[in-house]
Parts: structure tokens; sequence; C-alpha cells
């Protein structure tokens, strides 16, 4: 993976993790690793995040605990940078986050999105209880049916989904 590369692995690794975890430029990434006595220059760096980013996300994908049957989707409103977003979260039933999505729109389209990127990666789970958002509740449905499309056999069950009440 890293053969033939002139700088060693931690630095291309360090320089990469920072890029994607913190998304400096590439002039600043090159300012930080000088002060730690590595001169590399921009258009180094570029190439490494185009080449090893992906390859970073299919490991942590791999290395992912598998999800249980059962999931809570919610969806709140909240303040990011002076901008209200919404913020769509999926986790599962011992607590462990699925994924989370920011939108400024707050749709179905944008709960239809979320709901497929959040059970891409992951087996989709028996039950689902979510907030009382009615585009939720079609958002799974429709999901649900393209996805059950999508597959040469229909064996697997349709989701269940529940509404979760909230007194606030």
């Amino acid at each position: 993976m890293f053969k033939g590369r002139h700088f060693d692995r931690s630095v291309i690794l360090l320089c990469v993790r920072w890029y994607l975890a913190y998304g400096p430029s590439l002039r600043d990434l090159e300012d930080m690793m000088l002060e730690r006595g590595v001169k590399v220059a921009p258009s180094t760096v570029h190439p490494w995040v185009m080449h090893f980013a992906p390859l970073l996300l299919e490991s942590c994908n791999r290395e992912k605990r598998p999800v249980l049957s059962k999931g809570h989707m919610n969806e709140a409103y909240i303040k990011v940078r002076a901008v209200w977003m919404s913020l769509y979260r999926a986790i599962d039933q011992s607590g462990a986050k699925i994924d989370f999505h920011f939108r400024q729109t707050r749709d179905l389209g944008a709960a239809k999105r979320f709901i497929r990127k959040a059970f891409s990666h992951h087996v989709r789970p028996s039950q689902v209880t979510i907030d009382g958002s009615q585009p939720h509740h079609i958002a799974i449905s429709e999901c649900d049916i393209e996805a059950r499309l999508g597959q040469a056999t229909n064996k697997d069950p349709p989701n269940r989904h529940s509404q979760q009440q909230n007194y606030e």
C-alpha cells in the first residue's frame, strides 16, 4: 500500500487523517508538518488524500461492529455556525451510533437520503422506533419497498416501525 512512496507511512497517514478530520487547507497542512520538521508540499498531500481516503473509509467500515436488530431514529433542529440545521441521528438498541446526517432542508427527500446512507453499510434492522415526524414514516416505508424490490428474493420481512411519543 505504501510501497514506492517517498515519505514514511506515519507521515502520510497523519496528513490524511488531519485533512479528513479537521479540514485544514493544504497550505495549513504544509505549515503544520513543517513545524514537526517534515517538509511536504501541498501538491504532494492532495494525491495522498485522494488515494488513501477511500481505503481508510473501507478499512474503518470493516472494523465497525454489526448493528443490532432494533434501532432508534430521530431528528433535532440545532444551530451550527449560526445556521439552523436538521440533525438526523440513528442508533441501535445498545446506544451505538449507526449514522448521523446534517441537512438545511427538513423534508421527505432529506429523510430518505439519511435512511439510505445510514443503512447502506449495515444490516437492515427489523424494527425502527422513530419520533413523530410524518416524513420519517413515509421515508422508511418507501426505502423498505425500494430495498425489497432491489433484492432477488423477498424472504426478509418488511421493517416494522413504531412511533415514540414526545411529551415536552
